[in-house]
């Protein structure tokens, strides 16, 4: 019995593992300086493994990873999606601040520190944009591309600074208003997942109430594991599924 409880938690642990942040969670997101709380991230994800293990067996355990693997991933999706509206939105502002300085006269440069004190969270991408254009060397800022482009489009051509970073704000205030509107449209079916995704457990639950002991079938038999460990399989699948077809529109 020691070998394939040892095999089952590795196995729950590399699916568990959290994944290296994008460049999205760099930038929205202050950098973590503890590395223990990754560890009590890794043992929390294999509780339920270990708590349905010991009350269902093997498949309970199984069905349990299945499971926490489905939560886990959307919440990921859920967070992915929350930081790239919060950068559109940090990118909109610093466009904005950008734009009003400089029509007011100020330097490029003088600009992007201004729109850093403005907007905390890309201050970081902001003044290292300054501090390339005053070192007059590339400008590059993966967390913010829109205005790194714009920059040195202007910067590039000789066009005017403001004329070009104010199309670059109306372009992200556009992606911005589209994706928070499409976030709107899909609440509604994700909703809908949701619901069905806890039904069959909520059918579980209701059979046992009114007397037709699904419970100790799902249990005690080997038939019932197998079936127990398909149905949250196919639960996973299914929320996969889902988070697939409404995760296709991205903010451009």
């Amino acid at each position: 019995m020691i070998a394939p409880w040892s095999l089952l938690c590795a196995g729950a642990a590399l699916a568990c593992w959290p994944a290296a942040p994008n460049r999205l969670q760099v930038a929205v997101e202050p950098p973590a300086t503890v590395r223990i709380p990754e560890v009590w991230r890794i043992f929390r994800w294999l509780l339920p493994a270990a708590f349905a293990g010991l009350l269902a067996g093997v498949g309970g355990a199984l069905a349990a990873v299945a499971l926490t693997l489905a939560w886990h991933q959307e919440w990921r999706a859920h967070r992915r999606a929350t930081a790239e509206l919060a950068l559109a939105a940090h990118t909109a502002t610093a466009l904005r601040t950008m734009v009003a300085e400089l029509r007011s006269g100020a330097h490029p440069v003088t600009a992007a520190e201004a729109a850093a004190d403005v907007v905390p969270a890309v201050a970081g991408e902001l003044r290292a944009l300054a501090t390339a254009a005053r070192l007059d060397t590339e400008l590059r800022a993966p967390a913010l591309p829109q205005l790194a482009a714009a920059w040195t489009l202007g910067k590039r051509h000789g066009l005017p600074m403001a004329d070009v970073l104010d199309s670059a704000r109306r372009d992200a205030e556009a992606g911005l208003a589209f994706g928070r509107r499409m976030r709107t449209k899909l609440a509604g079916p994700r909703a809908s997942a949701a619901v069905l995704t806890g039904l069959p457990v909520l059918c579980v639950l209701l059979g046992q109430a009114m007397g037709a002991a699904p419970l100790p079938v799902l249990i005690g038999s080997p038939t019932g594991q197998v079936l127990l460990v398909a149905g949250c399989v196919l639960l996973w699948a299914g929320t996969a599924w889902c988070r697939a077809l409404t995760g296709r529109v991205r903010i451009r």
